[in-house]
């Protein structure tokens, strides 16, 4: 019988390895027009994100958004929007993708308080739908094609 990951891999998969956090959370590296990033991957985050405060580090062009967002524990929270940028992970680079800009301080400020390293953004269910993406639980990582 074939595993999960021979079954995927044969089906040109990419394997990602993540990181579980003590909150629970799931962390992986990515980067975002070639500059390395921590994001957590958030199944329940609508899109993808980044915060302000990392604008200038993946050297983004933002624009202005109507939109608010709303995540754990903070709602109508001011965005920015970046477009057609470059994501890619591990040896992997994904078509152009649009990314939500706001402040994450309130994620990493839990994180901070669990001891955990601060992260540059969410990887989220835009991109997850988008890559056929499979989460293995059991082994800690991630299927992205």
């Amino acid at each position: 019988m074939a595993t999960l990951r021979t079954l995927l891999e044969g089906n040109g998969f990419h394997r990602v390895p993540l990181k579980k956090l003590v909150t629970g959370h799931y962390k992986l590296v990515a980067r975002i027009n070639a500059v390395r990033g921590n994001f957590i991957l958030d199944t329940g985050a609508s899109n993808s994100c980044i915060g302000f405060d990392s604008i200038a580090y993946f050297s983004l062009d933002t624009e202005e958004s109507s939109v608010k967002a709303a995540g754990a524990g903070a709602i109508n929270m001011k965005t920015k929007l970046t477009r057609k940028n470059t994501l890619s992970i591990n040896s992997k680079t994904f078509p152009p993708i649009d990314i939500v800009l706001f402040d994450l301080s309130h994620v990493n400020e839990a994180l901070n308080q669990a001891d955990e390293d601060p992260v540059h953004g969410i990887i989220g269910a835009d991109f997850l739908k988008s890559s056929r993406a499979v989460i293995d639980y059991g082994r800690n990582c991630l299927y992205v094609k």
